[in-house]
């Protein structure tokens, strides 16, 4: 079937394309060239004078693994609070900030997002977290496996293992867990805290293995770069949360020699020690390195004001925030004595100094990084909040009068305590694309995803014009997930099963040897049971297919 989307304003900024009246063509599900004189239209759909995109793509938000379901075992009442039932299809998706699996595919499908990725899969932990992504209806999904604090990468970089036997356990990783990149949060600080250890600054050396956090950057840049990854190594830094970190982010920056790496939730980890409190906004210093160096993208994790919950697999930074809890109950927990997470939840206050400012630094850091295709619109759903207040963060970002409206409105000496006021920049239409579509396709290598050429997956999103952005991109009018109509006006249509994402780097199998002695020794289950193969990975992750992303190598 032939499917015509008419007289659309195209935003596509992968193809160059902004504000320009054109038609889509849509047959199984791809986006395709206009057709030949004579050739049957069976369907039409008029979005004259309406607003056509990319569906839209979050490269970081936690929908997938232990750790979302702890905080949702946790938090049995935030059922109560949810503000956004899921309409027409299954009136029990409740959760508040940790939605359920159905609830969660409904709202990011409902407000116009087509592919989700979660950043922390711990890879003893990999089959649920596919069965919990699979879980989620609509969506495309993919992971980022978790690598840096594991005993047997540890080892290796201790011992003085060479560069190729690291990219071999990265690859080997990859391919085993069906992964669509690595992850590494606290490098070496995670392993450290279970020597109690209770911070490791990027320099600070392992109280077991001897070896630093910059070693580890290094030794995962280089593996990533060498394999050909499209994404870059996606860093959750040391001493997140911790005033005065900014300097640690500048030397993972520097860690990296120039190789590619992501700076994730970013907001958390550009704090000084500015001023009576101590607590101070070095956005612009870190606003100002990512602007110098080519090789960094960084996603912000804005947090934005209320209820929320804090899952994350720094399980050194989450037990020391277990006192802020809000309501005061917590869980830390690990798997395999290799990894695991840690879950708070935690309200942010507007009228709170250090909650205000966290804000605010968030949005400086936005506004700031001059680059649209290096900077992505996140949340760290639900660490800074809820995904589903991206609207009102798309809102702040275009709309300075109302931004400076509300940090009127916080507690004083957050104005004054940033540049925030005098900041003058307003995102347009096409800059939110890029954030939200054209940039996060790119930098995870989705070559048919994020852009409306043909061949694309008529992943499609047909907005109606409002001078609120927040009510344009609360409820579009059309949502398509590769070709259907699955959502119009909020309310979902049809529900569908989306693909998974994964690389699959070449790599020497003879790492296995060493690997599967390692299993025998250390861990409760066999190498052959901890790989998940690509029939399986589809079956537990109910989808229709596996779209394996090319590897470049870079040498």
């Amino acid at each position: 079937m032939l499917t015509r989307i008419a007289g659309g304003r195209v935003i596509d900024p992968a193809n160059g394309v902004n504000d320009v009246i054109r038609d889509l063509y849509v047959r199984d599900g791809v986006i395709v060239d206009a057709p030949r004189d004579g050739e049957r239209i069976d369907r039409t759909i008029d979005a004259a004078g309406m607003i056509v995109m990319a569906g839209a793509i979050d490269l970081h938000t936690h929908i997938g693994g232990g750790k979302v379901n702890i905080a949702r075992a946790l938090l049995p009442e935030f059922d109560r609070l949810d503000p956004m039932p899921a309409h027409g299809v299954c009136e029990p998706c409740t959760g508040g900030a940790a939605p359920s699996t159905l609830a969660t595919g409904y709202r990011y499908a409902a407000m116009g997002y087509t592919a989700c990725f979660e950043p922390a899969m711990l890879p003893v932990n990999a089959r649920q977290a596919h069965m919990e992504m699979g879980d989620t209806p609509i969506v495309d999904k993919g992971a980022y496996a978790l690598l840096g604090n594991d005993d047997f990468f540890l080892q290796l970089l201790a011992s003085g293992a060479e560069q190729r036997e690291i990219d071999d356990y990265v690859a080997w990783t990859l391919h085993a867990t069906q992964a669509a990149g690595i992850k590494v949060v606290n490098a070496g600080g995670i392993s450290a805290f279970k020597f109690n250890a209770r911070s490791l600054d990027v320099d600070g050396e392992h109280p077991h293995y001897r070896v630093t956090p910059r070693q580890v950057l290094g030794a995962l840049t280089r593996a990533i770069d060498g394999l050909g990854v499209p994404h870059p190594l996606h860093v959750h830094g040391s001493n997140l949360g911790v005033p005065g970190n900014a300097d640690s982010t500048l030397a993972t920056i520097d860690a990296a020699e120039g190789r590619r790496i992501h700076l994730t939730h970013l907001q958390f980890h550009s704090y000084g020690t500015e001023g009576d409190r101590k607590f101070s906004s070095a956005a612009q210093r870190i606003a100002e390195k990512v602007n110098a160096s080519p090789n960094v993208s960084v996603d912000v994790g804005q947090i934005l004001f209320g209820q929320t919950v804090t899952c994350s697999g720094d399980s050194m930074m989450q037990h020391r925030n277990a006192r802020h809890a809000r309501p005061a109950k917590w869980v830390v927990m690990d798997i395999e004595c290799d990894a695991g997470c840690g879950v708070v939840p935690f309200r942010y206050r507007d009228r709170d100094f250090v909650n205000a400012l966290q804000w605010a630094i968030g949005l400086e850091l936005f506004l700031l990084v001059r680059d649209p295709w290096r900077v992505f619109l996140t949340t760290d759903h639900p660490n800074g909040g809820p995904f589903w207040s991206y609207p009102h963060l798309i809102k702040l970002l275009m709309d300075r009068s109302f931004r400076n409206e509300v940090l009127s409105r916080l507690h004083p000496e957050a104005a004054t305590s940033s540049t925030l006021a005098s900041l003058e920049r307003e995102y347009s239409l096409y800059e939110i694309a890029i954030m939200t579509r054209a940039a996060p396709a790119r930098i995870l290598g989705l070559a048919d995803r994020g852009h409306l050429g043909p061949g694309a997956a008529a992943d499609i999103v047909v907005y109606e014009p409002h001078s609120d952005p927040e009510v344009q991109f609360t409820a579009p009018r059309y949502v398509f997930k590769d070709g259907t109509v699955v959502a119009e006006r909020g309310e979902i249509k049809a529900v569908t099963a989306g693909s998974i994402h994964v690389v699959k780097p070449e790599f020497d199998r003879g790492i296995e040897r060493k690997l599967d002695d390692w299993f025998r020794r250390h861990h409760t289950q066999s190498l052959a049971s901890f790989k998940i193969s690509d029939e399986e990975v589809c079956v537990c992750g109910r989808a229709p297919k596996l779209v394996t992303h090319a590897c470049t190598h870079r040498g």
